[in-house]
């Protein structure tokens, strides 16, 4: 998993209410379609893409100024419903690695920590005025997400600050997903084990371990 330290980049807003995973991946996209690594081209499809195939100019990640976009902002229980790793995969695969937003689907939440996606919530007046300050110019109206201090920086230099579970920030900073935050812990767990045999041989005999 990559590390995530501190990304300043394009932020491309996305401000409608309830977006779930459905119209995030496409359910038929992760049963019978392409590799994970190939998911990106089908985020937000069915938004993103005219019933001919062709791009939809309307929707705003289509828009040139958006194309490289590598931070999210999005509203209200983002990513809710159905439960989906896939949600994450095709997100990254077009290139986010981060989403800013006021509430987020439990599920998704979870699922981003396990990818290398940091979610991160702020209030929504605070995603809005960001929001208006980048769609001036949003090549030049950059943002900083810096997970070693823990804050958003928007373009008019305002420390915005988060809060990420410390054993969450910690895997994310280390670029580690749960089980290699368990391997971190080795020397501990084998120091265990060696004890414990020897306190409790009868556990550890054969066709029991």
């Amino acid at each position: 998993m990559e590390r995530f330290t501190k990304l300043r980049a394009v932020a491309a807003p996305l401000l409608r209410d309830n977006i779930d995973t459905d119209i995030i991946i496409r359910i038929e996209r992760l049963v019978s379609g392409p590799p994970r690594s190939d998911l990106g081209r089908y985020c937000f499809e069915s938004w993103r893409y005219l019933p001919d195939g062709t791009e939809n100019p309307d929707f705003p990640l289509n828009r040139a100024s958006y194309r490289n976009a590598k931070i999210l902002l999005a509203a209200n229980n983002f990513a809710c419903g159905s439960s989906r790793e896939g949600a994450v995969w095709a997100l990254m695969g077009m290139g986010i690695r981060c989403v800013i937003a006021p509430s987020f689907g439990d599920i998704f939440f979870n699922n981003c920590f396990q990818n290398g996606l940091l979610p991160v919530v702020m209030a929504r007046k605070r995603v809005e005025e960001i929001a208006r300050e980048i769609e001036i110019d949003p090549e030049h109206h950059q943002i900083t997400v810096d997970l070693t201090r823990n804050v958003v920086i928007a373009p008019d230099e305002l420390e915005v600050e988060f809060r990420i579970p410390a054993l969450r920030r910690e895997a994310m900073l280390e670029g580690l997903d749960e089980v290699g935050l368990t391997l971190k812990r080795d020397p501990e767990i084998t120091a265990f084990q060696s004890a414990d045999r020897a306190r409790r041989p009868w556990i550890y005999s054969e066709g029991l371990q």
